[in-house]
């Protein structure tokens, strides 16, 4: 009898073990989505990808513990291009955003004094309404979907609530921080809460409590920085780190060297730009902690990029991408090679990477696919889903390309790009010209080659001229009021009044009596 009532509890207990397990299969939900997308960080921005300088070790984490893509890049060299093609999962050209939303274009060009020889191609400046962007295909497959920070796709009426998120923290036209980085800021849709506050650190917050709020149920979040977008600003902590930093290194004499168009810097030593890189990634520390508490770590997928390069030229002359060419606005790498991890614990272990090129447009159909909804080719036609590679497969090579018809603030040129294999084709359309670039031996594109293979640059154009044909892209026109002398002397002032200039800058930013604006709200008192 003892013999059957024990078996009669074993039977029972098995049974009753085998229904949790089975409740426990049913209840398991579709993996929740982190993208975390950062404003005008370079490729050697962070500690991880080689900077010696700053200082990123909630961001390295995210690197650590997923896949690295070390060829991953932008769609474009500039920002709304890029954030387009992220929602859209299409390149520039084919969805017409071609510029940063507000740039001069046409004959308006002339109002900037550049005296160029093309004027800027016509764009668009909303996200087409036609468009079913990620968050939408997020929101019909059962998403919260929560987006906070810069979004700069579209005046009102294009908004990110328009497009598919549930939630809007601080999303509208504008491009930058209006008021800085400190609280009192400006912006219609993220109230001010308290004097001093740091715009990233509000933006992680915003993001941390919808985390909280939808622990529950699968969520996509989209946690969109306006840093490390100029105005640079940071704690006075922050800087007196950097700074002494700075010192202890050795500080170079210069800084600089002209570029193309415009002086380019060398050296990663700006104290303030470091502080604010800093203090985004004690923001993306916050977020990262707020998986981990709630339990959802583990089932989440995590993805961080940036938008475009660093901006080592115009805007604020913030950092050097070196051993990179070029910044954010230029054609070469430094424009478009970005940081780009995807963490996704239940797909890939942490540490693994890959060299495939890969763009901003495979996110779209990549999330689909992680998270087993069905995919929409006809819309993310320009990208690719990056599973196979997060399960350690291989993948056909494709060709990749950007198409940029104007000219950048920060000194690049109207110029398209093919990439194919380890051949990159820049096109020029200002006079035809074209540079071919071997990446894999010549990463920092010191040497073109086009010479020396006539017939691959005839092959690699002829595609990328097909292509641009085929999405029917917007196209620059010749200025007919082109004046070289203008032009030359433009060019003068920028060699001998604002290169001087620039150097004068950085070191005043090193000096020991430096002292930010007074519009760094509480810079001296803030809490890290």
């Amino acid at each position: 009898m003892r013999i059957k009532i024990l078996l009669t509890s074993i039977i029972t207990i098995l049974f009753i073990t085998a229904c949790q397990e089975e409740s426990k299969k049913e209840v398991k939900r579709p993996p929740n989505v982190l993208f975390i997308l950062v404003d005008d960080l370079g490729y050697m921005d962070l500690s991880y990808t080689g900077s010696n300088y700053y200082e990123t070790p909630n961001i390295d984490r995210i690197a650590n513990e997923g896949m690295v893509f070390n060829q991953g890049y932008a769609a474009s060299r500039v920002c709304s291009p890029s954030r387009a093609s992220v929602m859209t999962g299409k390149f520039t050209g084919r969805h017409g955003i071609t510029d940063w939303i507000g740039a001069k274009s046409g004959e308006s060009w002339r109002e900037a004094k550049r005296y160029d020889k093309l004027l800027p191609a016509a764009y668009n400046h909303n996200l087409p309404k036609e468009d079913i962007t990620l968050a939408e295909a997020m929101k019909a497959a059962g998403y919260m979907t929560f987006f906070a920070g810069k979004w700069h796709l579209g005046d009102k009426g294009s908004y990110p609530e328009d497009h598919g998120f549930d939630i809007n923290k601080g999303g509208w036209e504008k491009g930058s921080p209006i008021g800085g980085y400190f609280s009192p800021w400006i912006n219609p849709n993220l109230k001010n809460q308290q004097n001093g506050e740091n715009l990233s650190m509000r933006l992680a917050n915003e993001t941390a409590a919808f985390i909280k709020q939808h622990r529950d149920s699968s969520f996509f979040a989209f946690l969109s920085f306006y840093a490390v977008h100029g105005p640079i600003q940071t704690t006075q902590q922050k800087w007196n780190k950097y700074r002494a930093k700075s010192e202890e290194t050795g500080i170079a004499e210069k800084g600089y060297i002209m570029e193309r168009n415009l002086p380019i810097r060398q050296v990663q030593d700006n104290p303030i730009y470091a502080g604010l890189v800093e203090n985004m990634d004690d923001a993306v520390g916050v977020v990262l902690k707020t998986l981990e508490e709630e339990g959802l770590a583990e089932n989440t997928m995590v993805i961080f990029t940036s938008d475009n390069g660093g901006v080592a030229s115009g805007d604020s002359f913030s950092t050097a991408n070196l051993p990179l060419r070029g910044g954010k606005g230029y054609q070469w790498e430094g424009g478009i090679r970005e940081p780009f991890f995807i963490k996704a614990p239940w797909l890939v272990q942490g540490g693994a990477t890959t060299e495939f090129p890969v763009i901003g447009t495979d996110f779209y159909p990549t999330i689909l696919d992680v998270a087993n909804i069905g995919l929409r080719p006809q819309q993310h036609v320009d990208g690719l889903s990056l599973k196979p590679l997060l399960e350690g497969k291989t993948m056909a090579d494709r060709p990749l390309f950007w198409h940029y018809p104007h000219y950048g603030n920060q000194g690049g040129d109207p110029s398209s790009i093919i990439r194919e294999g380890n051949w990159k084709l820049i096109h020029y359309w200002e006079n035809e010209a074209k540079e071919l670039y071997n990446l894999e031996k010549d990463p920092s594109e010191q040497l073109n080659v086009a010479s020396e293979h006539p017939e691959l640059v005839a092959q690699l154009d002829n595609k990328l001229l097909s292509w641009l044909v085929e999405v029917n892209a917007n196209m620059p026109a010749k200025d007919m009021t082109y004046n070289k002398e203008f032009d030359e002397r433009r060019h003068e002032k920028i060699t001998k009044e604002l290169w001087p200039r620039l150097e004068r800058q950085r070191m005043e930013f090193l000096s020991k009596e430096f002292q930010p604006n007074a519009d760094w709200w509480g810079s001296k008192i803030t809490k890290d």
